[in-house]
């Protein structure tokens, strides 16, 4: 009897456990759509709030609780980065994951750095979605394969002795020519939101808020 009774209370517990609340941010409808159908067969997971700004979502976290972020990096306004920095600042507990299709080693760390509990590319399965959820419930830090494959060829091409990456010091030369992220996405072969992206990086890195401000510091600095 006792047995059965205390097989009862944790079937019960399993069946009363509250579920972890999710926001999910991104500015493409189509995947936060996809996202949240993912999440929503997942009996200990409830997604909340979606929202495609993080201005958005800011304003949510100012008035409600959630466990568990799920964020893009480049988005309109206010990037991920950003959003990662003043939901901790509002919700020091909350767990964070960022759903991205960057890659690259200097958006890698500059994210890493911020103290997210995962990080998991766009070109990942679900599963691995799920997998990273299942691993930052549990107090884990989980990155993607691809992830830990840049950081292991990182190690033997570290670029932390640059302010700016090489990419970087093309797209800044490309600005100083007063090109628009348009031209600077087809003289590189990118797209334009990668272009914005680093932009905002470039601004953030060398301390500038303006065009004049960055050439100045490009010039002194010898980055053209």
């Amino acid at each position: 009897m006792l047995l059965k009774g205390i097989y009862y209370l944790l079937r019960n517990n399993r069946k009363t456990k509250t579920p972890m609340r999710v926001v999910l941010v991104d500015d493409h409808a189509i995947m936060l759509d996809g996202i949240k159908g993912i999440l929503s067969n997942v009996e200990e997971l409830d997604v909340v709030y979606t929202a495609n700004r993080a201005e958005d979502a800011l304003s949510y976290f100012k008035l409600n609780q959630a466990d568990l972020l799920i964020t893009d990096f480049n988005m309109p306004g206010m990037d991920g980065l950003a959003l990662i920095h003043a939901v901790k600042r509002i919700v020091p507990s909350i767990k964070i994951i960022v759903l991205s299709m960057h890659d690259e080693i200097h958006l890698t760390k500059e994210i890493l750095k911020s103290g997210v509990n995962g990080y998991v590319l766009k070109k990942d399965t679900q599963q691995e979605l799920l997998t990273a959820i299942q691993e930052v419930q549990q107090g884990k830090v989980y990155l993607s394969n691809d992830i830990n494959k840049l950081l292991i060829r990182n190690l033997d091409q570290p670029e932390d002795g640059k302010l700016l990456t090489d990419r970087e010091r093309e797209i800044v030369k490309l600005i100083a020519k007063e090109y628009n992220n348009k031209e600077i996405a087809e003289e590189l072969f990118i797209s334009e939101r990668t272009v914005e992206t680093h932009r905002k990086n470039i601004f953030r890195k060398t301390g500038t808020s303006s065009l004049v401000g960055l050439i100045k510091f490009a010039y002194s600095n010898n980055l053209i």
